[in-house]
């Protein structure tokens, strides 16, 4: 009898985590996001940066069937994970291309640091040491959002090793705090984080992320996020990302774009309205700034050898929105890499 309570138990549990799942209410997960299930096995990179062992979740893809010679790097937003390049990972390596997605320092299966100064530069540093450690002395860098200002900045240290860089919807085309945003300062950027929940992320993303649509699938990324702030590590995980926060606002990327010396290609959703500070700006600020469709017409008149590709409708996510309309737009786009 005993056995029977523990297994109806034992079901119960199960039960309420698939229905928080399904209703994109958050699950915990650990500081580096233990419990949340990867679409590839999980390897870690292990390093000393600014005196601490850390250590750098990435997914190592190999290409499916006759390998085409070229590696293909995922660079992660800031409210995603590499988890969420999951159809893209299949789309490219079963196109021959070898995919390493790493998760930065301070996201998902990596460090979350007690302290650390984070700034694009160090990032793009461990990435580096990353595909070192991996025999990869070239590569196509593919970003998004905050990744996208990695992968200029890694792109403009770099440039001899990077075939091509696409930035997908990237933040930092615009300077929000030129413009007029308020700044927070890391305590305030912390208090916010603690706050985060299942229900307010899911509202922030149908809202800026996907034009007001919503789909079913895209509450495994709530949970992702959500669960891994709420979960045993939560103050860490919120004190990181008030740290990375800072970063984004203070370090904008938009004033080099016309130093980039590779072919790059810009792939947006031109529904996108994501704007870091938006919500404290003023209204006459606010009214001003994250305006993707004429954000990418403007930014790329300033990037030689730049191309834009626009989405009309969709937006910030248009590789998850949309995947067959991304996947064949990118494919595209990336069959003219010469060997």
């Amino acid at each position: 009898m005993r056995y029977l309570i523990y297994l109806h138990v034992a079901f119960l549990l199960l039960a309420a985590a698939g229905t928080a799942c399904a209703e994109g209410t958050a699950v915990g997960y650990g500081a580096e996001l233990e419990g949340f299930p990867y679409p590839h096995a999980v390897e870690h990179f292990r390093f000393a940066s600014q005196g601490q062992d850390l250590q750098m979740g990435y997914m190592d893809v190999p290409p499916k069937g006759r390998p085409n010679g070229h590696t293909v790097v995922l660079m992660h937003g800031k409210n995603f994970c590499g988890a969420t390049w999951e159809a893209t990972i299949a789309v490219l390596t079963g196109a021959g291309y070898r995919v390493i997605a790493p998760d930065q320092i301070g996201f998902c299966t990596s460090t979350k640091p007690a302290h650390y100064q984070y700034s694009f530069q160090q990032l793009a540093f461990n990435t580096k040491a990353l595909l070192q450690r991996l025999g990869v002395s070239r590569s196509i860098l593919i970003g998004h959002s905050t990744g996208g200002m990695l992968a200029t900045r890694f792109t403009l240290m770099y440039p001899e090793t990077v075939e091509k860089l696409v930035m997908v919807n990237p933040i930092g085309l615009e300077d929000w705090k030129a413009l007029g945003v308020p700044g927070r300062t890391v305590d305030q950027w912390y208090e916010r984080e603690l706050k985060l929940s299942a229900e307010g992320v899911r509202r922030y993303e149908k809202s800026v992320y996907y034009g007001g649509r919503w789909k079913v699938e895209y509450n495994r990324w709530v949970d992702m996020l959500a669960g891994l702030n709420q979960g045993p590590g939560h103050k860490l995980v919120a004190w990181n990302s008030a740290l990375i926060y800072d970063m984004i606002f203070t370090q904008p990327v938009v004033y080099e774009f016309s130093l980039l010396k590779v072919p790059t290609t810009l792939m947006l959703g031109d529904a996108d309205t994501t704007a870091i500070g938006s919500d404290i700006a003023p209204p006459e600020v606010k009214a001003k700034i994250g305006h993707y469709k004429l954000l990418g017409k403007e930014v790329i008149k300033t990037i030689p050898h730049g191309r834009l590709i626009e989405f009309p409708g969709f937006g910030h996510a248009p590789q998850i929105e949309n995947p067959a309309m991304f996947h064949k737009a990118l494919l595209d786009e990336l069959a003219g890499v010469k060997n």
